[in-house]
């Protein structure tokens, strides 16, 4: 017997799935990776700025699943009922191609537009004169951070109240980056010479991690930073712990890691509040042992990775400022201590 012979849909969809198996599994494994709770999305707002952006987002996102959808509702009709469409074919379709192809897509374009401007605008209005201000300078690669009215500096965190709009102010020191937190705003481009501002506004506590933006060079990735929302009783014992001089050494091993510290070459390029360390070629480290990360996220911070770091830091992020420093192996784990209680 002879076997049936396949529709002309069936035959149409046969031929269009084909190619779609074999790209089915990278789609698939792109979507789980975008889903990764340790990157950020922009589709996760975590504040106003990027609320605007993701609704702007969702609103393109499902105007193209509508246009999308029409369309190959029209092309599947035209391949399947193309015969009998030609038999059957009256009047003149140009009415029709103006309306779908002219009038439509112009609505459309102009109402998103529309949109687009009212966020553009909402986004533009920044903090009030009394914010707090931070000003945040890109280096090759990791980001200086420095509150107005306050004498103290940190590196790759910045700590903002819930619910207020904080100034943000960025230059860099060397070459172009870009500061961007998706979950809290756009990115802004920092250009050598000038003084940018944006804004972040936090609507619940947490921590956001933000990232350069533009390529700046070989470790480009590892310039990372993390937003940190909170109470703003909390950000305020922080700020006064920011001004105020590092602690002092509470044991033996922390006073031996102090005086190796002085010695070294490390005070030479490294502050360290209320001690002789004055240096301002690297990051002031009078709370290193609470931050973050090391490296502007390139490694987590704790007792390993710093001795790591400490004596070579090359083979972690190639490139960096930082030379190896000839520390005596037995003076390295007091070292270590002493860092580690910066808090």
């Amino acid at each position: 017997m002879d076997p049936v012979p396949a529709s002309p849909a069936r035959r149409i969809f046969a031929r269009v799935g084909r190619p779609l198996r074999g790209t089915a599994l990278p789609v698939v494994l792109l979507a789980l990776a975008a889903c990764s709770p340790h990157s950020p999305s922009a589709l996760d707002p975590g504040g106003a700025g990027a609320s605007r952006v993701a609704g702007l987002w969702w609103l393109m996102f499902w105007i193209s699943v509508v246009v999308f959808v029409e369309v190959m509702a029209f092309l599947t009709w035209a391949l399947v009922f193309r015969r009998r469409a030609r038999s059957a074919r009256r009047g003149d379709p140009t009415r029709f191609v103006v309306v779908a192809g002219a009038v439509l897509p112009a609505f459309v374009l102009v109402a998103v537009y529309g949109v687009g401007l009212r966020d553009l605008a909402a986004l533009g209005h920044g903090p009030d004169k009394a914010a707090v201000t931070v000003d945040a300078i890109g280096h090759k690669w990791w980001w200086e951070v420095r509150y107005a009215g306050s004498p103290g500096a940190t590196a790759n965190e910045i700590h903002i109240p819930v619910g207020e709009k904080v100034r943000i102010r960025l230059r860099t020191a060397d070459v172009l980056h870009s500061f961007w937190v998706p979950q809290l705003m756009p990115k802004t481009d920092l250009i050598a010479g000038e003084l940018r501002e944006t804004w972040l506004r936090a609507d619940r506590r947490g921590e956001y991690r933000g990232q350069c933006a533009e390529y700046c060079g070989l470790q480009h990735a590892h310039m990372a930073f993390l937003v940190v929302a909170q109470p703003r009783a909390d950000f305020d014992a922080w700020y006064a712990r920011l001004g105020a001089a590092a602690p002092a050494p509470q044991t033996d091993d922390q006073r031996r890691g102090q005086e190796a510290f002085l010695q070294a070459a490390c005070s030479s390029c490294h502050t360290v509040r209320g001690t002789p360390a004055t240096g301002l070629v690297g990051p002031d480290l009078s709370d290193v042992g609470a931050r973050w990360s090391l490296g502007a996220g390139a490694l987590p911070n704790d007792g390993g990775h710093l001795g790591g770091w400490i004596a070579n830091s090359q083979t972690s992020k190639p490139g960096n400022a930082m030379p190896p420093q000839p520390v005596p192996a037995d003076r390295l784990p007091d070292l270590i201590a002493y860092l580690r209680s910066l808090r």
